[in-house]
């Protein structure tokens, strides 16, 4: 089986210290967290920027200070995040994409998030496509709904995303597809031929559905973004110690764990 990608998804654009006081916030604390992870098993960090406050922001010198953090500190492919947070601007946004990491998220569609709204108008997408293409960067599209994975196969038929395309299936977030084997497995069934995928399970879906990934030949996101607990009623205490265990899952399972530049192949990163 093809080694596991493990993807730490450090801190995220809505979590606070005061719900995960290990949160990572600054550039050198994460890439602190980025060097912790990549020990336990990580090969992609995913990374938002923040403010000293705690605030989020795409501000490109941000970036640029966050990616120089990790890179001094370990070999991870670094994956900047073109979500941001709810209210930005599409502009503010794409920043990060001309810093030319390796890996930008893309989100395929608009979704209902908690009590918000995540926006991304079909023109607003075409132009982080083009300009994630033109700096050479590896698109992860990100999915949160079954349409979303159908618009996805729309642009890749159009030549508007390269193949083969890597996904990151984002199961459990209140107003999009719920974290369940039943939602996983449908959209199994529908990714395009040739296509890499990774699970990112919201909150309690985390663990059942990245060890269900791990048996189905696919990939895994854990981290702060995504959940901040280790057990239930029980906080993590750092990114690390979920990147560990899934290890040590993988282990069990007899499926080995991808290196960086394993997963740059895997991938296809330039």
């Amino acid at each position: 089986m093809t080694p596991l990608i493990i993807t730490a998804a450090l801190t995220g654009a809505e979590v606070t210290r005061a719900q995960q006081p290990a949160l990572p916030l600054t550039p050198q604390e994460i890439g602190i967290a980025a060097a912790e992870c990549a020990q336990a098993g990580a090969s992609i960090v995913h990374v938002h920027g923040r403010l000293a406050d705690g605030a989020p922001t795409q501000d490109k010198e941000v970036y640029r200070q966050i990616i120089a953090e990790v890179k001094q500190r370990c070999d991870v492919i670094v994956q900047v995040s073109t979500g941001g947070a709810v209210g930005m601007t599409p502009q503010e946004r794409l920043a990060p994409v001309t810093l030319r990491p390796e890996m930008a998220t893309l989100s395929m569609g608009s979704v209902n998030f908690g009590g918000d709204v995540f926006l991304n108008a079909p023109a607003d997408m075409e132009v982080f496509a083009r300009e994630i293409r033109a700096n050479g960067v590896k698109a992860e599209l990100e999915i949160f709904d079954s349409g979303m994975l159908a618009t996805a196969k729309r642009w890749l038929a159009k030549g508007l995303l390269d193949a083969p395309a890597h996904f990151d299936l984002v199961l459990g977030i209140p107003g999009a597809m719920p974290g369940t084997p039943q939602a996983l497995m449908y959209l199994l069934s529908e990714l395009p031929a040739g296509a890499t995928w990774t699970v990112a399970g919201i909150g309690a879906a985390q663990l059942p559905l990245a060890t269900l990934a791990m048996v189905l030949g696919g990939h895994v996101r854990v981290g702060f973004e995504d959940n901040v607990y280790y057990r239930k009623g029980e906080l993590a205490s750092s990114n690390a110690q979920l990147v560990a265990r899934i290890g040590r899952i993988a282990t069990e399972l007899d499926r080995a764990v991808a290196t960086p530049q394993e997963a740059r192949r895997i991938l296809g990163v330039r």
